[in-house]
């Protein structure tokens, strides 16, 4: 059975995450259907991250198994004319060996948060970005991101209900910066990692945009990581603006899209 890689993008907003629900849609689920429209039989494919109810990307990476050999341009466009008019997209597809996985192969996932700072309501961007009404301080937003930095019990900053077996992870790295837009001024929040805990990353946000306000210091970052305790964290931030960007491998199927 040849296995296929598919790049993935999508709106998690009608969604309650990416895994499979008896009962609610799912991202998962969705593809799945698309699949059995081209083989009429039962499919289950693996992605590299299991992203939360309301969560984007743009570069999830699943694989599937298929009774035939599809050539990958003309499979992608199957999926993505089987896929509407779910808010799902199949950017790219490869062909990949029968041992790999999109999940177990991955050496790094990347992740985007998108903050954006009007007073305004929102109306384009429902969804896509959090909105926060008062300025925030990026540099002591960073200065505090930089002690959460390497290897690290994150406790503080997992959800109770993570299945991880360690709270052990090394954040490679945690990198914001400002821009300036007709919508707003928008903060970028931009972290990589190997992997990540269960609400890992709206956990860390939402205690930096504390920080950026002025109601935390730099140092508080540090206190509530040692603190190896989850009451120790600052506000869960919404999935609105949180995006699986990319997932590195040793050798990139797709050439480097």
């Amino acid at each position: 059975m040849p296995r296929y890689a598919l790049m993935v993008e999508y709106d998690g907003r009608p969604f309650a995450g990416w895994q499979r629900q008896a009962d609610q849609p799912s991202v998962q689920g969705v593809i799945e259907d698309a699949l059995a429209r081209l083989e009429p039989r039962g499919h289950t494919i693996a992605a590299a991250g299991r992203t939360d109810s309301g969560v984007h990307a743009r570069g999830q990476v699943a694989h599937c198994d298929l009774d035939k050999a599809w050539e990958p341009f003309r499979l992608s466009e199957a999926l993505n004319h089987h896929l509407k008019p779910n808010p799902v997209a199949i950017r790219a597809c490869a062909r990949v060996a029968d041992d790999w996985h999109a999940r177990f192969s991955a050496i790094e996932r990347r992740y985007l948060f998108r903050l954006l700072i009007r007073r305004a309501p929102l109306t384009l961007e429902v969804g896509q970005v959090w909105r926060v009404g008062h300025d925030l301080d990026v540099s002591a937003m960073q200065e505090g991101a930089n002690h959460l930095i390497g290897k690290h019990d994150f406790t503080t900053f997992r959800s109770v209900q993570c299945q991880a077996q360690s709270p052990v992870k090394t954040l490679d790295e945690v990198r914001i910066e400002a821009l300036d837009n007709q919508a707003g001024r928008e903060i970028r929040f931009q972290l990589r990692a190997r992997s990540f805990l269960h609400n890992q990353v709206r956990s860390i946000v939402g205690t930096l945009e504390r920080v950026g306000a002025g109601a935390w210091s730099p140092m508080d970052v540090r206190t509530a990581l040692q603190a190896r305790d989850r009451a120790a964290c600052g506000p869960v931030c919404p999935p609105d603006g949180l995006y699986l960007v990319g997932v590195g491998y040793p050798s990139d199927p797709f050439g480097g899209l």
